[in-house]
C-alpha cells in the first residue's frame, strides 16, 4: 500500500520506493512532483490487480502496458494520457539505469498528440482591478496586496511565493532570491512597487503578528503565524476575480503567465524571460511567442531590413 491509497503488491512497492528516493535525492524533485509520478505507477498497479494480472515491473511487457494505456484512454483526456505515458517511461527508464531491466517496454508506445495549450493571461487593466479590489482595512489585505504585486512583478510560481523568506530579500541590490524546482536557486529583479508593498506589510503588519518559531524567516504568514498554503493563494485570487466580475478562470499561475507575456510584448528578449522564470529549457519559454501575433508582426515591421 502506498501513500495515494492504491494497492501495489510487494514486488512493485519496493521498486516504487527506491524510485521515489531517486527522484528526491538524485533529481531533487519536489514532494508534489514525486507524488504525481508515483500516482501514475499506482494507477498501473490498480489496473493489474483489477484484471488479475500478477507480474513484476521487471517482467511486465509492452502488450500489457498497451492494454493499460488503452483502458486509461477512455477515462482521461489526451493531455493526461500523455502525462501518464511520460511518467511510466521515466519509471522504466530508472529501472534500466539501475540495471533491473534491459529495455523500456513503453519505448514504442506513442503519446497522443495534444497540441500546446496556450496559457491564459490578464490585461494590465485586469491586474489593476484585482489588486484594487483587495480590502485594505484588514491586516490580510496588506499581505494580499504585497503577494499579488510580487506574483506579477517577479513572475513567481505559487510554491515559490509561499516559501519566500525575509532573508531572500535583497532590496538594496533590487533582487530577490528564489528557490525553484529541484531546489535550484535564481535571483529575480524586483521593482519598486512590489518592494514598497512588501516592506509596508513586513514592517507594519507582520511585525505585530504572533509568529511560530519555525516560520520566523517566512515572509508571508497566515493568521496563526504559519506558512500559507498554495490552496489559500488560489482562494484569495478566486474570491477577487468574483468580486470584480472577471469573466476568466484564473489562478496564481495566471499572474506568472501575464508577467512573461507583458515583458515580451514590451520588447524583452526570450533569454532574459527564461532566466527570470527559472525555465531549464528556452523551449518552455517559447510558448509565449504564440500569444501575441500582432507583436511578432511589429518586430518584423520595425527591425527587418526588407520590411517594405
Amino acid at each position: 500500500m502506498l501513500k495515494n491509497g492504491l494497492l501495489c503488491n510487494m514486488s512493485w512497492s519496493s521498486y516504487i520506493k527506491s524510485y521515489q528516493s531517486y527522484l528526491r535525492i538524485e533529481r531533487g524533485l519536489s514532494k508534489n512532483t514525486i507524488e504525481n509520478y508515483s500516482f501514475d505507477i499506482e494507477r498501473l498497479c490498480l489496473y493489474l490487480e483489477q484484471n488479475g494480472i500478477s507480474i513484476s515491473p521487471i517482467k511486465i511487457d509492452e502488450t500489457t502496458l498497451q492494454q493499460f494505456i488503452y483502458s486509461v484512454s477512455s477515462e482521461v483526456n489526451p493531455r493526461s494520457q500523455a502525462r501518464i505515458i511520460s511518467g511510466l517511461k521515466s519509471f522504466f527508464g530508472y529501472l534500466i539505469f539501475e540495471d533491473y531491466r534491459d529495455d523500456n517496454p513503453l519505448e514504442l508506445i506513442e503519446s497522443p498528440k495534444t497540441g500546446r495549450k496556450l496559457p491564459d493571461t490578464l490585461a494590465i487593466e485586469e491586474i489593476d482591478a484585482l489588486i484594487a479590489a483587495i480590502d485594505l482595512s484588514s491586516n490580510e489585505g496588506e499581505r494580499n496586496r504585497a503577494m499579488l504585486e510580487t506574483l506579477y512583478g517577479c513572475g513567481l510560481r505559487v510554491s515559490e511565493l509561499v516559501a519566500l523568506k525575509i532573508s531572500d530579500l535583497f532590496f538594496v541590490e533590487g533582487f530577490i532570491k528564489i528557490t525553484g524546482k529541484g531546489n535550484k536557486q535564481r535571483f529575480v529583479p524586483i521593482g519598486g512597487l512590489a518592494q514598497k508593498y512588501i516592506l509596508l506589510y513586513k514592517d507594519t503588519i507582520r511585525i505585530h503578528r504572533p509568529i511560530k518559531k519555525e516560520y520566523g524567516d517566512t515572509l508571508f504568514l497566515n493568521r496563526r503565524g504559519g506558512q500559507l498554503t498554495r490552496a489559500m493563494i488560489f482562494t484569495i485570487i478566486k474570491d477577487l476575480s468574483v468580486k470584480v466580475n472577471l469573466n476568466k478562470t484564473i489562478s496564481p499561475h495566471t499572474f506568472r503567465h501575464s508577467f512573461a507575456t507583458h515583458l515580451l510584448e514590451n520588447g524583452a528578449d526570450l533569454r532574459s524571460i527564461q532566466l527570470m522564470l527559472g525555465h531549464e529549457s528556452i523551449t518552455t519559454t517559447e510558448i509565449y511567442l504564440h500569444l501575441d501575433r500582432k507583436y511578432l508582426s511589429e518586430v518584423i515591421n520595425n527591425f527587418h531590413p526588407r520590411k517594405s
